[in-house]
């Protein structure tokens, strides 16, 4: 392999072990025309991650214009896509949108507050080892370019996937490993401490937790210490930027301003609080526009940005110095709960869980397997049955707001919140049905998915899902003054916004659902965030008290809306038959029985409708279908078919003839077989033999004699 790109210039290479492999990452070979670009290798898998670092800031933008996106290529594991209409990648996968979140979150709060130059990363699959997911090579990958733009990144960030596999702590665990074992955690850090936490587990302890997130840390710091290496010997040259922030002189006129009108005076149970504050806000501007007239005009959103970092000191001040909250409340306090269940009448369960102004509703539509989702990705191809939708549209933070699909807001705490109930759910051949939870958020105060998890659990139960227990979730805070943290139970906004963590933790009595942190702050010890979750068990305890005293268990009887799902085992060689030529047996069973029918390929006969008649109808059709002839058995009320000299052929199941021979119609003798049965009679007939060619013989006679003799 040249070592030499077409213009000449070195291919630079830097390779360190990892967990057991090479990593590898290259410069120069592709992407002449980005602000930089990264092949990383391990194993198997290659991932090239592009930057993009615009050369001005843009002008009027109150926040810092960074995207990232994680590419899925299908021919990165050798796959064409299963659709029968689309074939190449077009809109991303859930997956491809919840990994792109999860690079996203520990690289953002690592630039610069007040940076407006637009940035934009791609990370791209190329190929894939299909013994270990490729997210965190391509979060390497994304870092490492950001490292070479020479843009004020304060980086490296390295990840790490970890699961337990036969209770020990493995790192780059398969798809599989992950999906059978109790964790599934991702961590990212820098050098100095973890910057994004997130978990799905199956009722795994804290201690379980602080012990894999010690493990996932230490074991990343090869590969930030290979992207060090790598700017070293690429030689970076800094970027010249300008930080758009409040100028000091401006900052301090509105410090002095606000001075005499915070602290106690806006400190108020929501939502009195934020009517203080968006009160206080109008007098602010009403003030400065008229003192500074010319000067306010031109630079009113510095201003506005200067009063919020003023709210945002005072915030930070007041639980800092007094351990007092936004809203009055003590460190660990939860703010007042109410729930119902049952209250959408058609709904298969339903309902509303309220935290302070936060409020979540939940409904839970159930339906055969056969409306599971079909999932087809880079990584995986199989289907969902447990779906988890939120929505939250622009009135619920009382703003005026376009209607349009889902953002990645909304996938990401969606999947959290579905995260969190999947330890609990029921096995499909306990529950045999597609769940779709769906979390209309009503109004937004913070903690909107831990809402949305509660909110799901109450509903689940009025659903009559047997959950194996009820989960509950909270949102925790952090504010760090030096090295000594106050962290907070159940934050709202204020908190979330002027604190440097936002951590939010699910789980039952017996251990943790799911987890996922995020810090403003460039890293934070293990220690800390062992805090954290002790603290955060207390209080999801607290609201999983509430939840129990509202619905302690799931109900026993589902709603008469929802649909009912039986099963029945046939011989999977019979599946054929009950499918019929192009479908048309199963079709007629369906049609006539009005019911849902789905068949797995073990044999496994799922049949759906809200009658049990029907069900019966369907199941007993299937049966008459797959079911052998016996020896001995009494076929009652079977259809002559055909009536010949020597007898009349019945049939006793579906393609199944068998022959009543003359001397078999009667205990009488009989002179001719029409006088006895005609065709399309019904008969009562007892199997009494299978020759060795497979014929059928029956007999009417000794059926009559056998049921005389039990009456």
């Amino acid at each position: 392999m040249s070592t030499i790109n077409p213009f000449g210039k070195d291919i630079i290479k830097v390779e360190t072990e990892l967990c057991g492999r090479t990593l590898s990452l290259e410069v120069g070979r592709v992407g002449f025309r980005t602000s930089a670009s990264v092949t990383v290798t391990y194993g198997d898998t290659v991932v090239l991650g592009t930057a993009m670092v615009s050369n001005r800031s843009i002008q009027g933008m109150d926040y810092f214009p960074l995207s990232i996106d994680y590419e899925e290529k299908m021919y990165a594991s050798g796959k064409i896509s299963g659709s029968r209409f689309i074939k190449r990648e077009g809109r991303p996968s859930d997956d491809a949108i919840l990994i792109g979140r999860l690079i996203d979150r520990p690289i953002r709060p690592l630039w610069p507050k007040g940076y407006r130059q637009e940035v934009q990363g791609v990370a791209s699959v190329l190929s894939m080892d299909p013994d270990f997911r490729p997210d965190m090579v391509a979060m390497i990958a994304m870092s490492a370019a950001f490292m070479l733009t020479g843009a004020p990144f304060e980086g490296p960030v390295a990840g790490l996937r970890v699961g337990l596999v036969d209770g020990n702590l493995k790192a780059f665990a398969s798809y599989q490993e992950l999906d059978e074992g109790a964790l599934d955690l991702t961590v990212a850090g820098t050098k100095d401490g973890i910057m994004m936490v997130e978990a799905g587990a199956s009722e795994v302890s804290e201690a379980q937790i602080v012990e894999a997130m010690d493990f996932a840390f230490k074991a990343m710091q090869p590969a930030i210490k290979l992207q060090e290496e790598l700017a070293k010997k690429v030689g970076v040259t800094k970027q010249e930027y300008a930080l758009v922030l409040p100028d000091d002189s401006i900052q301090s006129k509105v410090n002095e301003w606000v001075a005499d009108k915070i602290g106690d005076k806006i400190r108020a149970p929501y939502p009195e609080r934020n009517e203080l504050v968006n009160n206080l806000r109008e007098q602010f501007h009403d003030f400065f526009a008229e003192q500074f007239e010319d000067e306010y005009s031109a630079l009113k959103p510095e201003y506005d940005e200067a009063f919020t970092m003023a709210l945002h000191k005072d915030v930070r001040a007041g639980i800092i110095k007094d351990q007092t909250r936004p809203d009055g409340r003590k460190l660990t306090e939860i703010r007042q709960l109410s729930s119902e269940v049952g209250l959408l009448p058609r709904a298969h369960g339903s309902s509303l869980f309220t935290r302070g102004m936060t409020q979540a509703m939940n409904i839970i539509t159930l339906a055969p397997l056969s409306y599971a989702q079909m999932v087809d990705t880079m990584e995986r191809e199989g289907e969902r049955r447990y779906l988890h939708h939120y929505n939250a549209p622009g009135y619920t933070v009382g703003e005026v707001k376009r209607l349009s699909g889902p953002g990645r807001r909304e996938i990401g705490h969606g999947y959290l919140a579905e995260r969190a109930l999947a330890a609990v759910l029921p096995s499909e051949a306990d529950f045999p049905y597609t769940i779709r939870s769906v979390t209309e958020i009503m109004s937004q105060n913070g903690s909107t998915s831990m809402a949305a998890t509660c909110s799901s659990s109450l509903a689940l139960m009025d659903a009559g899902v047997p959950l194996i227990r009820p989960v509950s979730g909270i949102a925790m805070g952090l504010m760090m003054d030096g090295d000594k943290p106050y962290i907070m139970s159940d934050i709202a906004d204020a908190e979330d916004f002027a604190g440097d963590m936002d951590f939010k933790v699910t789980g039952t009595t017996e251990g943790i659902t799911a987890l996922q942190m995020d810090m403003k702050v460039h890293g934070l010890p293990v220690a800390i965030l062992a805090k954290a979750l002790e603290q955060g068990k207390g209080g999801r305890a607290h609201i999983l008290d509430h939840m129990i005293s509202v619905m302690a268990e799931p109900r026993k009887e589902m709603s008469p809306y929802a649909p009912r799902v039986e099963s029945i085992k046939i011989n999977p060689d019979k599946i054929r038959e009950v499918i019929g030529k192009g479908g048309e047996m199963i079709q007629k069973i369906t049609a006539e029985t009005g019911t849902e029918i789905d068949i797995k390929d073990d044999g496994t006969v799922m049949i759906a409708s809200p009658d049990k008649a029907k069900i019966d109808a369907a199941i007993n059709w299937v049966k008459s279908i797959t079911e052998d002839p016996e020896v001995g058995t009494i076929y009652t009320d079977r259809p002559v078919v055909s009536v010949m000299d020597f007898g009349a052929f019945v049939q006793i199941l579906p393609g199944k003839d068998g022959l009543v021979h003359v001397s078999e119609l009667s205990e009488d003798r009989v002179e001719r077989v029409s006088d006895v049965v005609k065709e399309g009679d019904k008969v009562t007939v007892k199997l009494v033999a299978i020759d060795d060619r497979g014929r059928l013989q029956l007999s009417m006679k000794q059926a009559a004699r056998e049921l005389a003799a039990k009456k």
